[in-house]
């Protein structure tokens, strides 16, 4: 299981122009081939009317199923150059589909590779792309006493604090990426001199999204 991962969170949509030519970039995250599949099926019937509609996708851990089309492009011109930029951006989980509107100037191949690699590069960029990581949560009873010290501890590390109670003690609940778990709590046992409470509850996959911490679906 791999720790840490780029996705794309929310799809969006961007358009360039090259020569007349409309290259219309849509991303989406998905799940499964079958989802990839449905997406592409559907952005051809919305864009029925376009002179292609080529597509790429990424899935699994480490990129196990990779597919492209350039849907009537000159062969290595469309498919492949925006399968490159999902790799080269270690993007997971992640479908585009460009549609082009022909504009009536032919682009020759390096113009075609550039333009429809630079729609996908558009299209991320109006998207939504997380880091999802993998971690648990971690249940904190501390005294007041302790509570300004595993404050600081949590801050220096960047750690954001989900949930507090206070009531004639604190408990708050934290969330610790995969490889912070054992260093955080050796830290936090010496901070308080071994009175803090520590105790480990569900692993799940999480991700800052506008500044706030989330849990996510696997």
């Amino acid at each position: 299981m791999i720790t840490q991962y780029k996705t794309v969170y929310c799809g969006g949509e961007a358009e360039i122009i090259e020569k007349k030519s409309r290259f219309i970039a849509t991303v989406l995250p998905i799940k499964s081939e079958d989802e990839a599949i449905g997406f592409i099926e559907a952005m051809k019937k919305k864009y029925w009317n376009a002179t292609h509609n080529c597509f790429a996708y990424v899935l699994g851990e480490h990129f196990q199923i990779q597919r492209c089309s350039d849907d009537g492009e000159p062969s290595g011109t469309a498919g492949k150059p925006m399968l490159d930029v999902l790799l080269g951006e270690e993007i997971h989980d992640v479908a585009v589909v460009v549609t082009r509107y022909f504009g009536g100037t032919l682009l020759g191949t390096g113009g075609l590779v550039r333009a429809y690699s630079g729609s996908v590069k558009e299209g991320l960029a109006a998207s939504k792309v997380i880091t999802k990581m993998h971690g648990q949560q971690l249940l904190v009873q501390t005294d007041y006493t302790g509570l300004g010290k595993i404050q600081y501890i949590l801050g220096q590390r960047g750690l954001k604090i989900l949930n507090s109670v206070y009531t004639d003690k604190v408990e708050l609940d934290v969330l610790l990426p995969e490889d912070a778990i054992q260093a955080v709590i050796a830290e936090i046992t010496e901070g308080t001199n071994g009175q803090a409470v520590l105790e480990l509850q569900k692993e799940c996959y999480f991700a800052d999204i506008d500044g706030e911490v989330q849990i996510l679906e696997d």
